[in-house]
């Protein structure tokens, strides 16, 4: 493991990142919301339940790892040598992150992936291709996120996200009705 010190350059650009977690948290609610819309009246209890719960604690995990990357940085920002005197400080802080996201993040990801596959599949809201997509990402998710050479795992869950959404945004556009404008 490399142990890459940030610059004073670096700070401004990470804390921003940082300060968007949030606003990530924001759109993933919203993600959710509108994929349990889809389902209407045949959401499955059980499953949604899953759903509903693995979404909320994979966002909690990730709302927990920004706060220990802005607190490393708020640290650096106060003290710009307080990470190189105590070194073992910030180890302890970057590998419980990358704890935080690769064992449990992502693993609670590929849960929130197995039940919204499940319930597409049993429902056949989605097309079934998007379900084995998304039951495939999600066992890689759940399987292969320990080990050191899936680290591009970490982008799968934000890239199936995007993914899902432009299904979503497309085909909603298709089926709407046409409006007539009012002048």
């Amino acid at each position: 493991m490399t142990d890459f010190l940030p610059t004073q350059s670096d700070f401004s650009d990470r804390l921003l990142a940082v300060g968007l977690v949030p606003f990530a948290g924001i759109a993933f609610l919203w993600f959710m919301g509108v994929v349990r819309d889809r389902l209407g009246h045949l959401e499955d209890q059980f499953f949604s339940t899953i759903y509903f719960g693995s979404g909320l604690l994979f966002l909690a995990m990730l709302f927990i790892w920004a706060a220990i990357a802005g607190t490393i940085l708020t640290g650096f920002d106060l003290d710009p040598g307080v990470l190189a005197d105590d070194r073992s400080g910030y180890a302890f802080g970057r590998m419980l992150m990358d704890e935080i996201t690769s064992v449990y993040a992502l693993r609670m990801a590929g849960v929130f992936m197995i039940s919204t596959g499940v319930i597409w599949t049993s429902t056949g809201v989605m097309p079934r291709w998007l379900a084995i997509i998304t039951l495939v990402v999600a066992l890689g998710l759940l399987v292969g996120t320990g080990f050191i050479f899936f680290w591009w795992l970490r982008l799968s869950f934000p890239a199936w996200v995007l993914l899902v959404s432009i299904y979503i945004f497309r085909t909603s556009r298709r089926n709407q009705p046409e409006s007539s404008v009012v002048a």
